[in-house]
């Protein structure tokens, strides 16, 4: 509330803006959003009604993610109780916390269910509406971009991303007028440094080796080099690989919710795995995705609730410890993993025209 105050009292330079937390690192929809917050709930004194805003965005987000499990037919029923109620941590980023990270990935979710449902035009647009709220949505973006040259080639994805790009111009509007450069060096500043005490999973590293640039090009490289495996192995191999890829981007329009929202999922996973940092409110962004993912390995199902329950555990465990980081991270790597050795849900174009042929 703080942040966004000066919005109000007319300071439109992203440099003189921020509170006591620190200075304003978020897009201009974090600001949008949080101003009708300001203006609901009296500038941010009737906190019990700001806990009802978000405890409704709560609901809606599990709507979104149950529906995205309904048209994957992947994850069995008995597992949504554990979505709703097995995670403290969860529930208390939503209602005590009030994190903008929740609003990020509600509109996430949204636009997952518009791409499902083939409605690329806005779904893009609501995904770039969570991209600007935070920025972390754009671990998607790999995946995204895979799926939009699958589905309408190079042409028709440069639509598709000048379409994002207007929207986080628009959005800007105000605030690149005024300094462009300290709008866009604050709002999507990438080298950012995260303070080790609040690390969830690189607490058995010494701080110095913690803050190291070394440390973080590394990430950057196992980070760029996963996506490019499951690329590469993964996620084009059903097309004969990336290059006959683009030639069958236009015979593509059979995929289906698996097609769209795996590739998705796991970019956002590989993400997480490689993270310089993970804060405890970034749980949020991959929790309703990890039932999915597990269902998408080959695990015996009491394997994926003992990691779903380790996992969990590593959450709640604060401060981190060393254990605690070492078992998040191993979690990690067994997912990893048994997505590497999954069963692939995306069917080559081709291969869908044979089989129909052979039905007709």
């Amino acid at each position: 509330m703080q942040e966004v105050e000066g919005v109000i009292n007319g300071t439109y330079d992203y440099t003189k803006l921020g509170g006591d937390t620190g200075p304003l690192v978020y897009p201009a929809g974090f600001v949008y959003i949080f101003l009708v917050l300001y203006y609901a709930t009296s500038a941010g004194s009737n906190i019990r009604l700001a806990q009802y805003i978000f405890a409704g965005l709560y609901l809606f987000t599990i709507l979104l993610i149950f529906n995205l499990y309904r048209k994957t037919l992947k994850v069995p029923p008995f597992v949504f109780f554990f979505v709703c109620c097995s995670s403290y941590r969860i529930h208390s980023i939503y209602v005590l916390r009030l994190f903008n990270d929740t609003v990020a990935m509600f509109f996430l979710y949204l636009a997952v269910n518009l791409f499902v449902c083939h409605r690329w035009t806005l779904g893009c647009i609501i995904y770039s509406v969570a991209v600007s709220v935070k920025m972390n949505v754009l671990l998607f973006s790999p995946a995204l971009l895979m799926l939009l040259l699958l589905r309408f080639g190079i042409v028709g994805t440069v639509k598709h991303l000048s379409t994002c790009a207007s929207v986080q111009v628009a959005l800007g509007f105000p605030f690149l007028c005024t300094n462009p450069v300290g709008y866009v060096g604050r709002s999507f500043e990438l080298g950012r440094q995260f303070l080790f005490k609040w690390t969830v999973n690189w607490r058995f590293l010494s701080e110095e080796f913690f803050l190291s640039r070394r440390f973080h090009l590394l990430l950057l490289l196992l980070h760029l080099s996963a996506l490019l495996l499951f690329f590469w192995r993964r996620w084009s191999r059903p097309f004969g690989g990336p290059f006959r890829l683009l030639q069958h981007s236009r015979a593509s329009g059979f995929l289906s919710a698996n097609d769209l929202i795996l590739p998705l999922f796991t970019a956002n996973f590989i993400g997480m795995c490689f993270s310089r940092s993970l804060h405890y409110q970034f749980y949020v962004w991959y929790y309703h995705t990890l039932p999915y993912l597990l269902w998408c390995t080959r695990l015996p199902v009491v394997f994926r609730l003992l990691l779903l329950g380790v996992i969990e555990l590593t959450w709640n465990q604060y401060p981190s410890t060393v254990l605690s980081s070492a078992a998040l991270h191993i979690c990690h790597a067994v997912l990893l993993i048994g997505l590497w050795h999954g069963t692939s849900v995306i069917v080559s174009p081709v291969v869908l025209e044979s089989a129909r042929r052979k039905v007709r």
